[in-house]
This record gives structure tokens, C-alpha cells and sequence, in this order.
């Protein structure tokens, strides 16, 4: 919203600077984004108001003239091509050394004197575009025949604008009215309103229009006036420059004034031409289905039924709340008028705006919610400027349909109540005097007021709004500054959230990065990597108004995301990737919302680098992604075991669930060949899941500790063939739970390995072995005294035997 400093005087006296203004309404009413000085580039002495005294012919040229100029400090004599100079006209002129815009290139000049076609020009009388004002330089600008001479122009023209951003419930504030109540309250200076009052012919609006409201649930109020006799032309200098200030275009004197009541009150209005209206009579009602608007803008709009139309007797003439159709638009021929003024449901105005992608100063204001009174308000008041600027006569009465009235709210208000939620007590001369500003109609009663809301705040239903309203023109500044008292509440414990701020911060240490997509995506894509028989994912909860179609459902897996993201990237760069994403995943429960489950997805593929950062020509595969896990779940105390698993979309015999305890809490597998060529991968990548919510119950109270032994330990490697049907976990746990004359073991696999040299059916698994005691340096008799034991139990149980 902008709000001109000289308009918002002509309601309330303002005598503050405006860093002044914009701080007390930034502090009680709303966020001034920032100001502009209109005319701060005038210099006081060197561009001053002037009066036209002579014109006569240029001697040298046809098209130029040599206007005298009274000044205030004697006549000049300036040479001007502007067609409409004329004697006794106010101007705004420059003498030598002022800055002002080149008509021609639009940079800024400083003004040197010269001869034009051979006569000396003592200044310049200047156009808009000149001051910087606007792009019009087909002629000079002219000032109010009262404007003194010698006056700088910046003290009679000058002005300051303001950028105003308000708030999503307070449509009162995007009218110059609105905002002059608010420095009223705040200043404790007078309002004075605009004038309303306005003569009535002897013919009656009724007589000319009808109006019905067939759908009262979208149209609460709608309001019809008629103007006889209109002349159409350009509106005076004073309405068209306010209106260009306020970034507006004027049109002719009745859309100017529909527009300039529209940026007073807030309300907004549309004007018809009467003769255009169809049957002489207006319906609000729901657009039919295929119902098509040519509307202002020159667009051909279909509609559908959730869409509200003002119409005339033959179909829509305008699209309610948002623009009006071009067939009854107002030209220079219309000589009667039919005004509307109507109130409609915010929602529904917001929903028809979108969907029509069309937001206009109308909208805007409807969708903040406008009280259905002020249609009336705004009636008188346009009335009053179509009198006095159009000539017309205005028919007496207005046709008012108004099946959404409603009794006027009441407030109880408890002054106990105003300092239980302020902490002070607010004096009842400043609770009388803040609320009577504001517009409130306010009385005491027994132990505090009762207050009724005015008719423009449907924002104000209880106690706890009224007090918002007293505090902040009363001061927030005001309230006392005190230490907290009592004890903070302990913390409710959150392990999920907490878990997952640990398997980020391992997941980086681990060299994956983190990486957030959109939580909305594609039916076909969750088809990609969803089993058909999963019907819970392959029926995700859809956005009702997606901004695009590709963000149209809740994801029910982070799996296309991963794969996407990671062909992305893979374009774009060589060696290993390493990605992760910990997000939710959005489950469909019946009847309810989804059920948000936590997971942290990761995702790898590429070439090994080598120690220079180098290819190390060897490419990354499961057991890179299954140590990485490995790794991160030991960090978190968590004994996890690994079994073969068939999942949708991974790679048989490369896949696995993590297991920890009786929980599974993942997978991890070989995204299939056909699967990864469907997200545009051409080699081999490894994907994994934690389900944090399984996890989390697996976590141990506390880690395990044992102290570090004093004696060293022993390492050896060891070369075995076993079956390739068991699992490589099957041998390490075994080995891992081997236990002799108080010798700890501890294995790790290094290497696997099938093909020559060892049997068909078999694979040769590299362990690692670490011998510790707690009491003594073992030796090396000790040592193959216990490998021994460890190989014939690894024989008897996994039919395991030494590699030779």
C-alpha cells in the first residue's frame, strides 16, 4: 500500500517528519517498507512557481513561442514550444543551474542558459517529465491558480510516499482512510473524513436496476447506485496526479473516481454503463459450467462454478471481486452510470484469483476481508465526486441487497483482564480515548467496557483483540522491562529428532552430502521405484491447487528424489558421489493425515579416488555403502547384522535389511540396472534407508565401554573358503563370539574373493583378525593354540576350512 503524506494530511494533521511517521506507524500499525521525497532533487532557490504574464510569437520559429514570466523577483523571458501555455497560468519554472531530467534522453541535466533559434532564454518552464513527476511532456505543467508566486515548487508540490506493507486481516489498511485513523489514534489529532453528502433527483435508483443475490454464501452485500447525465472526460490535474503517485493510470473522471474512492476507503468499486446493462437488472450468481468473460484486459477467461459473476439480464457482465468484463465497460459516450458496490467472502475471491491468475487492486482488498458496511460508506462517497466532477445527476436511494447482515459484535472487556495480558494497567482516559480514535464504540461498564468493533474491523471478535489494539497505540515502549521469574520447564525428550541430527552429522563425517528435494513430486515417478502391490504408496494425498504438475503429490518414498538428484550431478561431474537426504516420508492413513515417517535415505556410486583426489580406476560398490552404515551405526552403539533381502527396484543377491536386534531398521542394495536407466543412471549406484522410527528403539540406554587393555594385541590375517551361500556376517559373528582363556577376538573383513584357485561353489573371505588379553602379552604358542580351536569350530558349524 502507498500513502501520500499530502493526501493523508487532508484527513488528519501530521505535523511529523516522515522518518518520524514511518517509525510510530512501523512501531502501532504497520511495516513501512521505506519513503520517497517527491521533489527532493528542486532546489528551493533555483526552481520556483512563476505566473505567466505574456506570450507572444517566436520571430524565428513557428512552433515556439517567448513567454514573460513574473517570478517573484522580476519577469524573464523564456522560449517554450508547449502547446498549452496560456497567460494567467501557474507554472513551475527553472532558472540556470537547476537539475532536472532531459524530456529527450530521460537523464538527469543541469540547465544551461542558451539561445533557441536565436532569442536568449532567461530559464525554462517545465512539464512533469522534466520534474521527474511522470513521462508526459507533450505539455508544461500547471499549478493551482492559488499556488504563490515565488514559492518553491518543492514546498507546493512536493510530497512524501510511503511503502506500506500491511497485514493478511487488515483490509482497512490498504485505504488512505484506514491509515489516517491509525496516526489519529496514535497522534491523538482529530479525523476528518472525506464528504459524502451529495443531492438525489426526483427518480429513484429502484426505478432503474433490480438487484438478486442468488448465491448469499459468496455475495453478502451488493450495493447499486445510479448517475444521470454523466460527461466523460479526463479528471482534474489534482484527482490524475494523485492517482499516478499512488501508481495508477488514469482512465476518464468516472474510473478515476471508482479507483481514487478505492485507494481512500479500501472498498472497491466498479462503474457500468448503464445503457449497457441487459435487461436492467444485475444477479450475483455461481458461473455455469463452459461460461467464458472477455474481460477488461482484453483476455477471453473460462470460468467454472466455483467462481462467483455479476450478471445483467442476459449473461456475466463482470467477474466478482476481481474485473469487470469489457462489453458494459464505461467510454466517452455513457451518459448514465450504474455503480456497484458489493462485499464478498474473502476465501472464495483468493481461490478465483488464482485460479484465473489475475490479481488485481480489487482482489487484493476483498481477500484481507472488508466490512460488508463500508459498500454504503463508499456509495456516498464516490456519489459526492460524481456530482461535483461529472456533472451527473445522482438518482436518490441505493439498491441494496444484503443478506448477510449481521448484529454488531460485543466486546466484554475486563480491565483485569488488560493487565493480566499486558502486565500493566492501562489508565481508563487513555482506554475511552485510544478505542474512540480507533472508531470503537466504547462505554464502561461494571469492572471494565464494553466495546462494539466498528463495522470496517470483522478482524476484532474477543477480548484478546481489543487488548492487541490498546497496546500497541498505547506503546509497546511502555510495557516494563522485568527478568524472568520462576523456572523454565524441562525439556520434552524427542529421540527421533534428536537421532536424526546424529545420522546427518555421521552421514557428512562419513563424506556423504546432504541434499533437500521437494517433499511434492510425481505419481510416475513413485511408480518407478514402489512395488505394484503397494497400494498405501501408490495412492499418495494429492495438493488441491499444485503450482505445477510436477509438485502435485505427497511423496510416499525420498527414493526418486535420491536417483534424480544423483543423475543431476552426475552429469556434471566424475569420481564418487555420495549423497543422503533425511526427510519424511508422507504415508495415507484412512481418515486422518499422513503419518510422517522419518527417514534418512543415501546414495553412492562412481569411481574410488585415490589419495590425490585422483580416479582411482576401481568403481564403488555395495561393501563401500554397507561399511559406511556399518561405521555409522557402531557410532551409535548399535549392533547391527546384515540378511539377504528381495526389495522392488534393487538389484537380487545385492541387497540386504540391517538388523539390529529384533528391529529392522533399513536396507541397503544395488539399485537394478532397468530402475537406474528410468532416472537417466548408466552405471551401477548403491542406495540405503534408516528408518529412524525403527532405529531409535534399537538405540542402547548407554554405549557399551570396556577400558583399553594394557597389552598389545596380535593381529593376523586369515584366508578361508566357505560356501557361497553363506553369509560373510554368519563368519564374522562366529568368529566375533569365540572366546578362550579370557582372549578377546575382534575380525574384520577385507577382501572377497571367487574364481581361479578356488572351488566351484565356494568364495575366499579375508578376515583380520585382532587377539587380545586383559592380564598379560600373549604368545605366540597361545595364539595358534586359539586359531586352531577358532578353525575347528568355524569347520563343525559353517563347514569352513583354511584357504592353502
Amino acid at each position: 500500500m502507498k500513502l501520500l503524506l499530502s493526501w493523508l494530511r487532508e484527513l488528519v494533521d501530521v505535523d511529523l517528519p516522515a522518518p518520524e511517521l514511518a517509525r510510530r506507524l512501523l512501531d502501532a500499525t504497520a511495516e513501512v517498507e521505506s519513503w520517497e521525497r517527491i521533489g527532493a532533487d528542486w532546489d528551493p532557490a533555483r526552481i520556483r512557481v512563476a505566473e505567466v504574464v505574456a506570450v507572444d510569437p517566436h520571430p524565428n520559429a513557428d512552433r515556439l513561442r517567448l513567454a514573460t514570466v513574473e517570478t517573484g523577483d522580476g519577469r524573464r523571458q523564456v522560449v517554450c514550444g508547449a502547446p498549452n501555455l496560456a497567460v494567467g497560468q501557474k507554472v513551475a519554472f527553472a532558472s540556470e543551474g537547476a537539475s532536472l531530467v532531459d524530456g529527450h534522453t530521460g537523464e538527469r541535466t543541469v540547465l544551461k542558459l542558451r539561445p533557441i533559434r536565436g532569442v536568449a532564454s532567461a530559464g525554462m518552464v517545465l512539464s512533469e517529465k522534466e520534474l521527474g513527476l511522470s513521462d508526459a511532456h507533450e505539455g508544461i505543467l500547471v499549478l493551482p491558480p492559488d499556488a504563490p508566486v515565488g514559492r518553491p515548487l518543492v514546498e507546493q508540490i512536493g510530497d512524501v510516499l510511503f511503502d506500506i506493507t500491511t497485514w493478511a486481516n487488515r483490509a482497512d489498511l490498504l485505504g488512505v482512510l484506514g491509515l489516517a485513523r491509525e496516526v489519529s489514534a496514535i497522534t491523538g489529532a482529530p479525523l476528518r473524513e472525506p464528504h459524502r453528502s451529495h443531492g438525489e433527483s426526483d427518480r429513484r435508483a429502484a426505478d432503474f436496476v433490480s438487484v438478486t443475490i442468488e448465491d448469499p454464501d459468496l455475495c453478502r452485500r451488493f450495493t447499486a447506485s445510479v448517475v444521470e447525465d454523466v460527461r466523460v472526460g479526463p479528471s482534474p490535474a489534482w484527482l490524475q496526479e494523485r492517482l499516478v503517485r499512488m501508481g495508477m493510470r488514469p482512465i476518464n473522471n468516472v474510473v478515476d473516481i471508482t479507483n481514487y474512492v478505492m485507494l481512500e476507503t479500501g472498498q472497491p468499486l466498479h462503474a457500468f454503463d448503464y445503457d449497457l446493462v441487459r435487461g436492467r437488472r444485475i444477479v450475483a450468481r455461481r458461473a455455469a459450467p463452459g461460461e467464458r468473460l472477455l474481460t477488461l484486459d482484453g483476455v477471453d477467461r473460462a470460468l467454472d462454478p466455483d467462481m462467483l459473476l455479476i450478471c445483467d439480464g442476459e449473461g456475466p457482465v463482470s467477474v466478482a471481486g476481481v474485473m469487470g468484463g469489457g462489453d458494459s465497460e464505461v467510454n466517452d459516450a455513457t451518459r448514465t452510470v450504474l455503480l456497484e458496490v458489493a462485499n464478498f467472502r474473502p476465501g472464495f475471491i483468493r481461490r478465483t484469483s488464482a485460479r484465473l491468475k489475475l490479481r488485481t487492486e480489487a482482489s487484493l482488498r476483498f481477500e484481507k476481508g472488508i466490512g460488508p458496511e463500508m459498500a454504503e460508506y463508499a456509495q456516498h462517497r464516490a456519489l459526492h465526486l460524481f456530482e461535483r466532477l461529472t456533472g451527473g445527476l445522482v438518482a436518490a436511494g441505493l439498491v441494496d441487497a444484503f443478506p448477510g447482515k449481521q448484529s454488531a459484535t460485543v466486546v466484554d472487556l475486563p480491565a483485569a483482564r488488560i493487565e493480566q495480558v499486558l502486565g500493566i494497567t492501562i489508565p481508563p482516559a487513555d482506554v475511552l480515548g485510544i478505542l474512540g480514535r480507533l472508531g470503537f464504540g466504547v462505554t464502561e461498564a461494571q469492572g471494565g467496557y464494553r466495546v462494539v468493533p466498528p463495522d470496517w474491523r470483522p478482524d476484532v471478535e474477543r477480548a484478546e483483540d481489543v487488548i492487541e489494539d490498546l497496546a500497541r497505540v498505547y506503546g509497546y515502549d511502555r510495557l516494563p522491562a522485568t527478568t524472568l521469574r520462576g523456572s523454565l520447564p524441562p525439556p520434552e525428550p524427542r529421540p527421533v529428532e534428536d537421532l536424526r541430527e546424529r545420522v546427518r552429522d555421521l552421514a557428512v563425517a562419513l563424506g556423504f552430502q546432504e541434499i533437500i528435494t521437494y517433499t511434492l513430486t510425481e505419481k510416475a515417478k513413485l511408480e518407478r521405484v514402489v512395488a505394484p502391490e503397494d497400494a498405501r504408496r501408490l495412492d499418495p494425498l494429492g495438493v488441491v491447487n499444485p503450482v505445477a504438475a510436477r509438485h502435485t503429490w505427497l511423496r510416499t518414498s525420498l527414493r526418486p528424489a535420491l536417483l534424480e538428484t544423483y543423475a543431476a550431478n552426475r552429469r556434471q561431474r566424475e569420481g564418487a558421489l555420495r549423497l543422503f537426504e533425511a526427510g519424511v516420508e508422507y504415508l495415507p492413513v484412512e481418515a486422518d493425515l499422513p503419518h510422517e515417517r522419518p527417514v534418512v535415505c543415501l546414495v553412492l556410486g562412481g569411481e574410488r579416488l585415490d589419495r590425490w583426489g585422483r580416479a582411482a580406476g576401481e568403481r564403488l560398490d555395495f561393501f563401500d555403502l554397507k561399511g559406511a552404515l556399518g561405521a555409522l551405526l557402531a557410532r551409535l552403539g548399535v549392533e547391527a547384522a546384515w540378511q539377504p533381502r528381495s526389495e522392488f527396484g534393487l538389484l537380487d543377491g545385492h541387497t540386504a535389511a540391517i538388523v539390529a536386534g529384533s528391529e529392522r531398521v533399513g536396507m541397503v542394495g544395488q539399485v537394478h540396472p532397468a530402475t537406474a536407466a528410468r532416472f537417466d543412471v548408466d552405471e551401477p549406484v548403491f542406495l540405503a534407508e534408516i528408518w529412524l522410527e525403527d532405529l531409535v528403539r534399537a538405540l542402547p540406554e548407554r554405549p557399551a565401554y570396556a577400558p583399553p587393555s594394557r597389552y598389545p594385541e596380535v593381529r593376523q590375517d586369515l584366508a578361508l573358503v566357505v560356501d557361497v551361500a553363506t553369509p560373510a556376517g554368519r563368519v564374522l559373528d562366529l568368529v566375533r563370539s569365540h572366546r578362550a582363556a579370557g582372549v578377546r577376538l575382534a575380525a574384520d573383513l577385507f577382501d572377497e574373493y571367487r574364481g581361479q584357485g578356488v572351488p566351484a561353489g565356494k568364495k575366499s573371505l579375508a578376515l583380520r583378525l585382532h587377539y587380545r588379553a586383559e592380564d598379560r602379552t600373549l604368545t605366540d604358542d597361545e595364539v595358534a593354540r586359539i586359531q586352531a580351536g577358532l578353525l575347528r569350530r568355524l569347520e563343525k558349524e559353517l563347514g569352513v576350512t583354511l584357504r592353502r
